[in-house]
């Protein structure tokens, strides 16, 4: 397979590089192509046994994007592969392979219309926001047209209609992967900047989204909420509606935000029992920052109310969303720093963050951080204190050191009703050095400690790059204090400590990076951007490989 995927992005690449030639007569052809296949090696001690484990023992999903550029007009497609997949949903195995994005865009004058899929955004995307993140399986796509116009290089305005890309629904039996949602969904928005005197840059922005439930959908709503009590039954609406304020800007050394959001009332699921309500929402949040040579500090507020806004009330998870409200909490990098990541709670929560950053000289700086994250009734649900430092021993040595303590509801954020709250204390380190022009060495090591979950963890890497086209590395995640209780898998409980291997190499040529990575994965929660999903644990070889041409 790896063979047969080199030759394709061999193949691509000489065709754009003759097309490129003749540019001028035929266009102009680029794009890019992805893979990930995946060899799964059971291990029931680390609860690696889904249905990849038992039945398929590989999966694989790919990517072709192709862009063709002739005379004023840009035409995009993507080619989706997904065998036996487990990105829709970890407890399943997902083929299906098709177009899952085609796109027409012209320019005319100020004016730029698309037909197709587009991918987009409304200020911070509390209104609306259209994305794809393959890492974790999600391709929130509009199909319809969007037109964006320019009035001046400070003010533009923007307007879509279209219906979002169907994904995976919660029991895999519907598949509308390659299809789009009968909900319609219609936005504007605009945007101005403003320069006045003394230094002070304002952008202000504003705009409303809205959505239409399909007749179908709308009737299962009717009949459902007939079976509620007496005293819990409404009147479902077809249409709702965003409404959303924003602004921006900076003077001398400090900078501002803030932005609105309302959504009027609409049927709502409870996520923790599934129950109907109605109920209106809002998102409100803010910024402040301050930065100098040497000192950068920035604060951040937010809060939400019954912020739901999806293609149907009748999704659920990551299923239909058209928002995006990602966590203002620090966004962790190390594997064991990032092991407890809090999902915005859209049923309520109010979370501040504050940061500073200190470089008192050249060779030292300093990264405090804190985040708290509540219930709107006060419930305690997160907080992190966070501090590193970083020590520029000489031109080939940096040494950073840093702690982390945590607190994390697991009931509320895993939805584990049972679970208890998680306190952990990481220390963690960082050392690089470099060996030669092209060859440099890292280490990183981190100690979670805890008492509640799976237990405490130790995890190192040592990673050697050399420059262009290598690097490798070998790490270790090992339980050493493990914890079990009368939940935890038969199977899963053992007297041995458990170990989480990841070895790693990429070789990289040109456009064309190549990966191969054996590893097991600990349980629990993924997040990429702000995005976060449970996935069961991992035990295989994954092999990538990534080219733009």
């Amino acid at each position: 397979m790896k063979r047969i995927f080199t030759l394709l992005s061999l193949g691509f690449t000489l065709f754009s590089t003759y097309v490129s030639a003749q540019e001028n007569k035929y266009g102009e052809l680029s794009g890019n192509f992805q893979s990930n296949t995946q060899f799964y090696v059971r291990d029931d001690r680390i609860g690696a046994n889904t249905i990849q484990y038992q039945r398929q023992k590989s999966s694989a999903d790919a990517w072709l994007f192709l862009n063709y550029k002739f005379q004023g007009f840009d035409i995009s497609a993507r080619y989706d592969v997904f065998n036996n997949s487990p990105l829709l949903n970890p407890q399943l195995a997902y083929t299906h392979t098709g177009i899952g994005y085609w796109s027409l865009r012209k320019s005319i004058g100020k004016l730029t219309l698309t037909a197709g899929y587009f991918y987009d955004q409304f200020g911070s995307g509390a209104a609306f926001r259209a994305f794809e993140d393959r890492l974790i399986g999600l391709d929130y796509a509009i199909q319809g047209i969007h037109a964006r116009y320019e009035f001046s290089p400070t003010w533009y305005v923007k307007a879509f209609t279209g219906q979002q890309k169907g994904i995976l629904s919660q029991d895999g039996q519907i598949d509308t992967r390659f299809t789009v949602s009968p909900q319609v969904v219609k936005g504007v928005y605009t945007e101005k900047s403003f320069a006045f005197k003394k230094g002070l840059n304002l952008n202000i922005s504003g705009g409303a989204v809205n959505r239409t439930l399909d007749a179908t959908t709308l009737n299962l709503l009717v009949s459902e909420i007939k079976s509620l009590p007496a005293g819990d039954r409404f009147q479902p609406k077809s249409n709702t509606y965003i409404l959303t304020g924003a602004f921006s800007g900076n003077w001398k050394d400090f900078n501002f935000a803030g932005e609105y959001n309302y959504k009027t009332a609409e049927a709502m699921r409870n996520p923790f029992t599934t129950v109907l309500y109605n109920s209106p929402g809002s998102v409100l949040w803010g910024s402040v920052g301050y930065s100098k040579k040497g000192l950068g500090i920035n604060a951040q507020y937010k809060r939400v109310e019954n912020y739901q806004f999806r293609s149907s009330p009748n999704d659920l998870l990551l299923n239909g969303q058209l928002t995006y409200l990602p966590s203002i909490t620090r966004q962790n990098v190390y594997r064991l720093l990032a092991r407890y990541i809090p999902v915005v709670q859209n049923l309520g929560e109010n979370a501040i963050q504050a940061d500073i950053l200190w470089t008192p000289n050249k060779k030292l700086t300093i990264n405090l951080n804190f985040s708290w994250v509540d219930r709107l009734n006060g419930q305690h649900l997160y907080n992190e204190y966070y501090v590193d430092m970083l020590y520029k021993a000489s031109r080939k040595l940096k040494i950073m050191v840093g702690l982390q303590s945590i607190f994390y509801s697991q009931a509320i954020y895993q939805l584990n009703p049972k679970a208890p709250n998680v306190h952990t204390i990481t220390p963690f380190t960082e050392i690089n050095y470099k060996l030669s022009r092209k060859k440099s060495l890292r280490l990183e090591a981190q100690y979670l400690q805890t008492k509640q979950d799976l237990g405490s963890f130790v995890n190192a890497i040592l990673e050697l790059t050399v420059s262009p086209h290598w690097s490798f590395s070998a790490g270790d995640m090992l339980n050493v204090a493990p914890v079990r209780t009368p939940e935890t898998p038969q199977e899963v409980i053992s007297k041995a400590l458990v170990h989480y291997y990841n070895f790693f190499v990429s070789y990289q040529k040109n456009n064309t990076r190549f990966t191969l990575n054996y590893l097991k994965q600990v349980q629990g929660v993924n997040c990429t951007g702000g995005i976060c999903r449970v996935e069961p644990a991992f035990s295989g070889l994954r092999l990538g490989i990534v080219t733009n041409f």
